[in-house]
């Protein structure tokens, strides 16, 4: 009990300083879950070995998990998902994982067995829907057709990875998890039925609820948080994936309140991100062996690079043929389908199923895991450079760079203040041209800073 408080003590601390060392980065170009994943992998098992993760900070994180996902879920409009460019986002993630099966069983370095390539080719088409959220928040991009775009594809590379994740990854056979799914997507759908029948005919029982949500009773977060954990406990019983019942908990929430409550939303957001979600990104650090990612680099690199290839470009190609996004700018496509590669729960996910079952080795893992929190830094940073950076200047700079390798930062630097400079005119163009159909977001800032 004392070596989980202490370690306890230890996550708290680095979940109040790492948004103060994100902060320190010019622009925040670094996400704070990035500076989470490093001090967890510093102070975890591998490294210093401060933090000791037990059965209780296991829960914590799994609970942590579970609310990354519950918001993610609630973000998400059903009319988006079926729109063409959500039939598109769909579509594409099925091509995708064709592609990653292809890439994967050609690819040496991994054993020749059906789960390994099953569990890498899933890792590979995952998108961190519920990690960049909040990113696209801190940026403006909510309610703009880039978030639009990246909620029509992402949304889907978060819910198809979490049914293949259950179907494929099972001891159970194909027929008999199918089934499980169709009995949990019932006692889903019951869940959002009931409490919203209860509210349309302003029942006794809604109207406490209602009456007593900022009270000391506080029983709408209590609401929420009894369908978070019974649809994660379901998932459990059933033997899913607890990302399965977060994800179902936020539709079911969003059915529940399709016009949104503030004051929920806000109070959720306290819960989750005060506590809950630094928490599992610190103990996903914890699993990162950096022992294991430096005696198998290269595999770190061609994981990162074939993240793109097999994630990014099917993306960028599928917004292109899509008549509702093939007038986007060039860059706008390309920050959307950057934003897409950003993974990392669902790798963890992934990792842990494989690794349980016997079917991949923890060094293996780790690098995995490792790859993905590359990701969450590297996949934002360049879809804020590719958005915002005048194409012309971007070409410019690079030449200079080629030419004169040793001066690589004065050019960088010399080149960020020109955009700067020209950025009031770049965000002009893009809030008439690239987000002209869209609404404004809810922060009121068009924008990236």
């Amino acid at each position: 009990m004392e070596q989980e408080l202490i370690s306890l003590l230890c996550i708290v601390g680095a979940s109040f300083a790492c948004p103060l060392l994100s902060a320190l980065i010019p622009n925040k170009l670094i996400p704070e879950t990035v500076f989470l994943l490093v001090v967890g992998m510093v102070l975890g098992p591998n490294v210093l070995g401060v933090i000791e993760v037990g059965d209780a900070i296991s829960l914590l994180s799994d609970l942590g998990l579970a609310f990354l996902f519950l918001l993610a879920g609630y973000e998400i409009e059903p009319a988006k998902m079926r729109g063409a460019q959500g039939r598109h986002g769909s579509i594409t993630w099925f091509i995708t994982f064709a592609i990653a099966l292809i890439v994967v069983i050609a690819w040496p370095g991994f054993e020749q067995a059906p789960l390994v390539h099953l569990s890498v080719a899933i890792c590979l088409t995952t998108t961190a829907y519920g990690t960049i959220v909040p990113i696209l928040h801190e940026r403006g991009l909510i309610g703009t057709r880039i978030g639009d775009g990246v909620v029509a594809y992402g949304v889907w590379g978060e819910l198809w990875p979490v049914i293949a994740i259950a179907l494929l990854l099972s001891s159970r056979s194909m027929w008999m998890t199918g089934l499980i799914l169709i009995a949990f997507a019932g006692i889903a759908v019951l869940s959002a039925f009931i409490p919203a029948s209860l509210k349309r005919v302003d029942s006794r029982w809604s109207r406490f609820i209602h009456e007593n949500a900022d009270t000391n009773a506080q029983m709408t977060v209590r609401a929420v948080v009894l369908l978070l954990v019974g649809l994660v406990c379901v998932s459990a019983v059933f033997s899913l994936d607890i990302v399965l019942g977060a994800f179902a908990a936020g539709f079911v929430l969003r059915v529940i309140m399709p016009e949104g409550d503030d004051a929920t939303e806000h109070k959720l957001h306290g819960i989750s991100y005060g506590f809950f979600v630094p928490l599992f990104f610190v103990v996903s650090g914890t699993k990162i062996d950096p022992s294991a990612v430096a005696t198998d680099p290269v595999l770190l690199v061609i994981f990162v690079v074939a993240l793109m290839l097999v994630r990014m470009v099917p993306i960028y190609a599928a917004l292109s043929l899509c008549k509702e996004s093939r007038g986007m700018a060039p860059r706008v496509r390309a920050t959307i389908a950057l934003y897409c590669t950003t993974a990392l729960p669902l790798i963890v996910a992934v990792t842990s199923v494989a690794t349980a079952a016997g079917a991949m080795t923890q060094d293996a893992a780790s690098v995995l895991v490792a790859a993905g929190g590359i990701t969450v830094l590297l996949m934002p940073f360049l879809a804020s450079i590719t958005l915002h950076t005048i194409d012309a200047e971007m070409g410019r700079a690079v030449r200079e760079m080629r030419h004169e390798p040793k001066r690589v930062l004065p050019i960088m630097h010399q080149h960020l203040q020109l955009e700067r400079a020209k950025r009031p005119h770049a965000q002009h163009v893009l809030s008439k041209r690239e987000m002209s159909d869209a609404d404004s977001p809810k922060t009121g800032a068009n924008t990236p800073s």
